[in-house]
């Protein structure tokens, strides 16, 4: 296989809901999916390497598998996820696997309890088909893991093994983290649906922390259908939304926005383009208007975090972190407790006045590029979080929206934001968009155009 090639099409179901029904009722026998899995792994995992390597991996799913049929033999009793293998970005604790978060510190100094999400996940009955890979402690030290719709162009990060998962068809659902942009912009590097939840929905116990205060746990999907379904049995106090039939939808004009490339931008546009002529309503409106502020207090809050996370580990084994991580380390010991506080403080003010926009211009939902561009060629560096950034610190849900790809066939993708815990209605309107904007092809000249189907 050469380099810049392809590993995107699969013979398996990529449908999250699709693989679910086959699975339970056993039109798709669980031993011979996980067959059929063994077969695409081996053939396709050695390019993409998504996974953290493990012994045996397919021994230990098919006894898994056994065990859960004999504990399920009634079509009928099945858990909702039942033998749906996920992958688990590895900074969760998980039974029975080492926590090695990327690095090189010794895994005995990193373990703890299993994260309260993946036993719910077992609960529901989905098998672990492993640990994904992750950038050193979900920061920017990057990992090995390739982009499966170009070898040669990075995945994104920190979740970068958990989106080229989905996106190589080798996992239907797997776990993430964000505390800047490391689910959103790898969703949309990888061409598939991320979800992050308005802050503290899903809990952050049995994660190691990069900062407490802006970390968010989310997951990857192939489309909006399996994340609502996943979100449904994640989410604290879940409800089934109420909402009008269209959202109207927010631009939010100013400096935010002029960070992303001219690409990003046109292709943007050519998004919003597409949903005015299927009647979605949208508005242009200023906001943001002190981002420079707002990126600063951000990265001194997630510095000086991290620092107090790792102190003790960093105090031992220095000598074994990345450079880029110890540089935010040590810029972690320079940042005053007041402006600790402060920006504490200003997160929650922030989001009010995203909140009070959104209500004054009757705005459903901000609608923005996902990322500055397409994924960067190369894998020193796993992109520009930017575009993330003032919806994280805000703490408000975003789901990425596959949304076509660029001349050179690179996915790209549109970051869709609700109001404060306004998850379900956020993803109950991401699956109507999703049917608008999947397959924009924009070229140079900003024409669209639609792409040939691949299988």
């Amino acid at each position: 296989m050469k380099r810049e090639a392809t590993v995107r099409s699969s013979e398996l179901p990529s449908s999250l809901l699709s693989l679910r029904d086959s699975l339970r009722d056993g039109t798709l026998p669980l031993v011979a999916y996980l067959s059929r899995l063994e077969e695409r792994f081996l053939r396709v995992e050695p390019e993409v390497r998504a996974f953290v390597p493990e012994e045996g991996r397919f021994t230990r799913l098919h006894r898994e598998a056994e065990r859960l049929l004999a504990r399920y033999p009634e079509a009928a009793s099945r858990p909702p996820l039942f033998g749906v293998p996920i992958g688990v970005k590895d900074i969760f604790h998980v039974h029975g696997f080492s926590t090695r978060a990327g690095s090189r510190l010794p895994p005995d100094a990193l373990q703890g309890t299993e994260s309260a999400v993946v036993t719910a996940l077992k609960q529901a009955g989905a098998l672990i088909l492993g640990k994904t890979v992750t950038t050193e402690f979900a920061y920017f030290a990057p990992g090995p893991t390739r982009n499966p719709h170009n070898l040669a162009h990075t995945p994104g990060g920190s979740s970068s093994g958990s989106a080229a998962a989905v996106a190589a068809g080798l996992s239907p659902l797997t776990l993430g983290t964000q505390t800047i942009g490391s689910l959103i912009r790898p969703a949309a590097f990888c061409g598939v649906v991320a979800f992050k939840p308005s802050r503290e929905r899903i809990s952050r116990d049995g994660v190691i922390p990069l900062s407490p205060s802006l970390d968010h746990v989310g997951f990857f999907t192939a489309d909006v259908a399996g994340a609502a379904h996943v979100a449904a049995l994640l989410c604290a106090e879940w409800e089934v939304p109420v909402v009008s039939a269209e959202p109207v939808l927010g631009i939010p004009q100013g400096p935010y926005l002029e960070r992303a490339e001219t690409a990003g931008l046109r292709h943007f546009h050519a998004v919003c383009r597409r949903l005015g002529e299927a009647g979605f309503a949208i508005k242009t409106v200023p906001a943001l208007v002190e981002f420079e502020t707002i990126e600063k207090l951000h990265h001194e809050l997630m510095a000086a975090e991290a620092e107090r996370v790792h102190r003790q580990w960093f105090a031992a084994y220095d000598h074994l972190y990345h450079a880029k991580t110890a540089a935010l380390l040590t810029q972690g010991e320079l940042v005053p407790q007041e402006l600790v506080a402060s920006a504490r403080q200003q997160r929650a003010i922030l989001r009010d006045e995203l909140e009070t926009l959104m209500a004054e211009n009757q705005i459903d939902l901000w609608i923005t590029p996902a990322a500055t561009g397409p994924a960067p060629a190369g894998l020193d560096s796993t992109g520009d979080p930017v575009m993330n950034l003032p919806w994280t610190f805000a703490g408000l849900p975003v789901v990425n929206v596959p949304a076509g790809t660029d001349k050179s066939g690179l996915p790209l993708g549109v970051q869709l934001v609700g109001g404060w815990y306004g998850d379900e209605a956020l993803l109950l309107w991401a699956e109507q968009i999703a049917a608008v904007v999947s397959g924009i092809e924009v070229h140079e000249d900003g024409s669209k155009q639609q792409p040939s189907v691949t299988g």
